[in-house]
């Protein structure tokens, strides 16, 4: 009985996607076809050593079904992302509050999530830079996501209420090179730097129109379920975390083959 068992056992096939789920889920079956009564004690320690024995002899299928796994929970990440992302297309892309840089005709945006206080959105931003340089077909996207504590949200104010008097992208790019506390002080000087008149900044840092951007960058970050800064979308592609240039230039190839 337990040398038929374990022939039994061998034909399950060990490079099966489900090599250990068919393993245990098929031990009822190959224990009826051998008359053997699982609920006994005898029976079923002797099934357990036949099991543990073909593990022990044929330890890749751990290894399998763990890849397994990890394959389908990334395949099950990446459906979850593209319907959080088709859900909120509109308000990532073609929100008129959002300043918008490079090709405003490109086939390609990307979006960015950004918090002027984060390390690793100040070392990503001029790898951004390059991509955009580098591919006239790129619309760019920011978005004000201060996370990082209140200096991070009065650095995002004053990038908001720049935009009134032209300057968004002039002070965007100070900032994001500064190294600062960004205390109000600190980010008036830098302000004043660029041609940007401080009073005015003032008021429309504080006014009800920055205050609803604020709100609207928050509440979209928290439907794609963003869990820091940086964050990018680009085509169908939710990025959690920074990317080096040629990784970033294979995901926009992806996304502009995507659309033909």
């Amino acid at each position: 009985m337990n040398n038929a068992f374990r022939r039994r056992l061998r034909m399950i096939p060990v490079a099966s996607a489900l090599a250990l789920t068919t393993l245990f889920a098929g031990l009822p079956r190959l224990a009826a076809a051998q008359d053997i009564n699982p609920t006994a004690a005898t029976d079923k320690a002797a099934i357990e050593k036949i099991v543990r024995d073909y593990i022990l002899e044929n330890p890749e299928i751990i290894t399998q079904a763990i890849q397994v796994l990890q394959n389908r929970k990334k395949l099950a990440e990446t459906a979850a992302d593209r319907q959080m992302l088709d859900a909120n297309r509109t308000a990532l892309l073609n929100n008129p509050e959002s300043p918008v840089d490079g090709n405003p005709d490109g086939d390609v945006t990307v979006v960015e999530f950004f918090d002027y206080r984060c390390g690793v959105c100040k070392r990503i931003s001029p790898i951004i830079d390059t991509l955009q340089k580098s591919d006239g077909n790129i619309r760019r996207v920011y978005k004000e996501w201060p996370i990082l504590g209140p200096n991070s949200v009065v650095a995002s104010r004053a990038a908001i209420a720049a935009r009134k008097q032209g300057k968004y992208l002039s002070l965007h790019k100070v900032m994001m090179k500064a190294n600062s506390s960004f205390s109000e002080t600190a980010i008036m000087a830098m302000a004043k730097s660029v041609g940007i008149e401080t009073a005015k900044l003032a008021r429309d840092m504080r006014s009800s129109e920055t205050d609803a951007i604020l709100r609207n960058n928050y509440a979209l970050a928290e439907k794609l379920k963003l869990n820091g800064t940086p964050s990018f979308v680009i085509g169908d592609t939710l990025l959690r975390g920074g990317r080096d240039l040629e990784s970033l230039r294979g995901i926009v190839a992806e996304a502009r083959a995507t659309k033909k």
